[in-house]
């Protein structure tokens, strides 16, 4: 999917010059990257394989002329986030987008601790000090976008990606409390929260995504969202599981979630627990 030349216009009008795009090496950062350049933005990217920001850099530049600078940065780790600030000062930066994100699948007691603690630095410590500087940044500007990546299972307990699916709920629960928080400051935050989606996480956590999207299918539907809604579902599968839920009580869609979880892990071993990160 494309962007229209009015959405383009739309984003670039209301967000431009400079966006910055975390994760941006693959999935739906590698995606969302794409369609950004393509509307004239100049492009912050971060992930941790610096060889890959550089090929996607370069090939940026050259399709679309922009501008485009790279952070080479593992999120979890300590100054990370200080460099990414340091690489927008100067810029008219007005859009953020929080894509990295690191997963694992299996049972908890299974899994390794330091992944778990290292995953809630990723996903939701990294995301906070971000949102942090990037909000009070744009409410003095009185300008400014935030797109946080969420996920079908932040609406309820998942049972074989317990931490996981929690820290998911915690990027749910502060982007739909930010996008009230910041209207007052002309600021539009936006939750995606994409249901299975054919990223290397998918892969490299050794789980079965037979009906999983292909990002070319949500990311224009999370760009066209920002500044109209607070939350977005992206894809039709996502809406179909989503609304299939919600008419059952929690306890329900906790077994329903456990049953989807088992039918996309079942082939790895009881006692394996598998992690990546989403860049």
């Amino acid at each position: 999917m494309k962007l229209s030349t009015k959405e383009k216009n739309r984003l670039l009008n209301k967000y431009g010059k400079w966006a910055v795009v975390t994760g941006a090496s693959s999935g739906i950062g590698l995606e969302l990257s794409n369609l950004l350049a393509s509307a004239g933005f100049n492009l912050v990217l971060n992930s941790r394989y610096f060889d890959k920001l550089e090929i996607l850099a370069n090939g940026l530049m050259k399709k679309y002329n922009t501008e485009v600078k790279i952070v080479a940065k593992d999120v979890s780790e300590e100054f990370s986030i200080d460099a990414i600030l340091a690489a927008c000062e100067g810029l008219e930066v007005g859009l953020l987008i929080q894509s990295a994100g690191f997963g694992t699948s299996g049972k908890l007691i299974h899994s390794d601790l330091k992944k778990e603690l290292n995953m809630l630095q990723v996903n939701c410590a990294a995301v906070l000090k971000l949102n942090y500087h990037f909000a009070k940044r744009f409410a003095e500007e009185r300008r400014g976008g935030i797109i946080l990546l969420s996920s079908l299972v932040s609406f309820q307990g998942v049972p074989l990606a317990s931490n996981y699916a929690a820290s998911k709920a915690y990027v749910q629960s502060l982007a739909e409390g930010l996008s009230y928080e910041m209207k007052d400051h002309n600021v539009d935050v936006l939750a995606a929260a994409p249901g299975p989606v054919k990223t290397p996480f998918s892969e490299r956590a050794d789980m079965k995504m037979n009906m999983a999207l292909s990002t070319s299918m949500i990311g224009v539907p999370i760009l066209k969202a920002l500044g109209r809604k607070s939350t977005v579902l992206p894809g039709l599968l996502t809406k179909l599981l989503i609304y299939s839920l919600d008419f059952l009580p929690r306890w329900a869609r906790v077994r329903v979630m456990k049953s989807i979880m088992g039918k996309m892990t079942e082939h790895q071993n009881i006692f394996e627990n598998t992690s990546d990160h989403l860049h």
